[in-house]
């Protein structure tokens, strides 16, 4: 039981906050809502702080179940977001 849990979390972890499931309908639902992208320097990455000011953040729909989220887009590529720390949580490629 605890290898199979271990097992578990980590292809959670791997699969990031959305999972599999979710992720590719996150995705595209991103991109049918045509949000303008912010120009980062460089590759975005789970970790990055998002500047203050330039970048528009915006509400995670409720049946995503992300409660707690902000998503914006980031280099043509939704971005998941802490929003009072800004920090970058997940990137859906």
């Amino acid at each position: 039981a605890v290898v199979g849990g271990a097992i578990g979390a980590a292809v959670g972890a791997a699969n990031g906050i959305l999972g599999v499931d979710r992720r590719e309908r996150f995705r595209i639902y991103a991109s049918a809502e045509r949000r303008p992208s912010y120009a980062y320097p460089g590759t975005v990455r789970v970790g990055a702080v998002l500047p203050e000011d330039g970048v528009v953040y915006y509400d995670v729909p409720s049946e995503f179940a992300l409660k707690g989220y902000n998503y914006t887009i980031v280099n043509d590529h939704p971005v998941l977001v802490e929003p009072g720390t800004r920090r970058v949580v997940e990137v859906i490629n």
